[in-house]
């Protein structure tokens, strides 16, 4: 399939979905790009994910907010303006600090991060997290819990 140009506003986002207390909107997923996707990710405070790995690349762009990032044991405080980039394989987490955090998010060729992200929107939304629930997702993805 040709790639095509895309357009997205406020008006034509896409419903923002809840993945583990994080509003995550879905700006450009694979079939859009014909590669990458991109997300706004809102997080309240203390909201984020627990260690983790995928098989993308994933990046992230801080708008507003403060955030710490957990990269192999070394904690990041990223406020506006940070940029964090983690390669494919590489354990991380983040934790939204005060206020919470707007930051823009963007993964590799490979990322199924869209699906996973509607997954657990879907499958797994409650609180607390249903954490072998999240596990079965990840698995299905290419993400790793725990690791």
């Amino acid at each position: 399939m040709e790639s095509q140009p895309l357009f997205v506003t406020p008006q034509t986002y896409a419903r923002a979905l809840n993945v583990l207390g994080e509003k995550i909107t879905v700006l450009a997923d694979r079939a859009a790009t014909q590669g990458y996707e991109v997300f706004l990710q809102q997080g309240p405070e203390g909201s984020g994910p627990p260690p983790h790995t995928h098989e993308w690349d994933e990046s992230f762009y801080v708008f507003a907010g403060h955030v710490e990032f957990n990269c192999n044991g070394t904690t990041l405080a990223a406020t506006a303006g940070a940029f964090v980039h983690f390669p494919a394989g590489t354990v991380h987490s983040f934790r939204c600090g005060p206020g919470g955090v707007e930051m823009l998010s963007i993964t590799s060729h490979t990322s199924q991060a869209a699906n996973l992200f509607t997954a657990i929107d879907h499958e797994a939304s409650s609180m607390p997290p249903d954490v072998p629930k999240l596990v079965e997702i990840g698995t299905r993805y290419g993400a790793r819990l725990g690791v």
